[in-house]
């Protein structure tokens, strides 16, 4: 069944009808409703390319990720399918696309097709060309994460510079004076990775501000360099806890201090910034910054919207800042 079928039963022309779909051009409520009524009776439904042309939209949304052989964490994936959820609850498709070395391509191509009508782009560095890039498109777009001066950008992020400082603070109140933070994978440091530069600035002052001695090591993000992340850090004479934002490491730290023969917390103290699912399904339950991933990917959603509806609108960002959930991996400085 298509528009001339329905068009011909209501005695109207295939403009008229195409109007009526669409809203682009009033329709008397009499003739819309005999539209109305032949669609109906027929269980017609408008083929999704030809309602986007009549639109001028393709109701596709972007969505830039890692490429795929570089695992994805567990806050990664719960942007994507949040950003998933959130597009289909308006009825809108996205379309991924990896970004990273010569997945670059893609990346292009999704910019020069105008294959979507804007674009959501993860996993930000501090000076990021595919943002610059972004703005030469002229596509709307959305960040999870901020380069170092976003000024006019639109961004959902995690405040991970307050909260990896209250990670510091919470380990001094405890009473532990020597303490590392247990990073990402020294590749993205050095490529001005957002959340692992701000980890290591919130960390050093915090660490500063309580007269903590910290140190800091790069770990890869997987469960072995995890492990031997673990032995790195309890050849550090004196450290007792450690923070971190690395979540594909965490289970092989703990399985590196486990063999090591430390229980955690009452010999070793363990916090971190991770997903929250994450958190709580570790052994023993990691006290953490639940990072609040679901509700950050349907911010980004509905951010991308509004700014495809109204372009020249003022930009707009969220910042978010999780409380600590105090569970079962931190504990007051062991006594030696």
């Amino acid at each position: 069944m298509n528009i001339g079928e329905i068009a011909r039963r209501a005695g109207v022309s295939r403009s008229t009808v195409s109007y009526a779909l669409s809203g682009k051009r009033t329709v008397s409520e009499a003739t819309r409703r005999r539209i109305e009524d032949v669609i109906a009776e027929l269980g017609f439904k408008p083929n999704a390319a030809a309602r986007a042309l009549a639109e001028g939209r393709t109701r596709t949304l972007g969505l830039v990720v890692p490429p795929a052989g570089r695992r994805l964490t567990a806050v990664q994936l719960d942007f994507v399918a949040s950003v998933v959820e959130a597009a289909a609850v308006h009825d809108l498709d996205v379309l991924v696309s990896p970004s990273g070395g010569d997945h670059d391509r893609s990346f292009e191509r999704l910019l020069g097709g105008r294959r979507v009508d804007g674009v959501i782009l993860m996993e930000v560095r501090f000076e990021d060309p595919r943002v610059d890039r972004l703005r030469q498109s002229g596509l709307p777009f959305v960040t999870i994460g901020r380069v170092e001066h976003p000024e006019g950008s639109w961004w959902v992020d995690v405040d991970y510079e307050t909260l990896i400082s209250r990670c510091v603070h919470h380990l001094a109140d405890l009473g532990h004076e020597r303490v590392v933070l247990i990073n990402r994978s020294a590749e993205l440091v050095a490529s001005g990775y957002g959340p692992a530069m701000r980890a290591l600035a919130g960390f050093t002052s915090a660490a500063e501000e309580r007269g903590v001695q910290g140190s800091t090591v790069c770990c890869p993000d997987d469960a072995p360099a995890g492990e031997a992340c673990a032995e790195d850090v309890l050849r550090m004479a004196g450290v007792t806890a450690a923070v971190t934002i690395n979540e594909a490491a965490l289970a092989g730290v703990q399985r590196g201090l486990h063999r090591a023969g430390l229980r955690l917390p009452q010999d070793f103290s363990l916090i971190g910034v991770v997903a929250r699912h994450l958190a709580e399904d570790l052994n023993p339950p990691l006290t953490s910054a639940d990072v609040p991933a679901i509700e950050m990917g349907t911010h980004a959603v509905q951010l991308l919207l509004e700014r495809i509806a109204a372009p020249e609108a003022p930009e707009r960002h969220e910042l978010f800042a999780p409380p600590i959930s105090l569970r079962s991996s931190t504990s007051p400085r062991p006594r030696s």
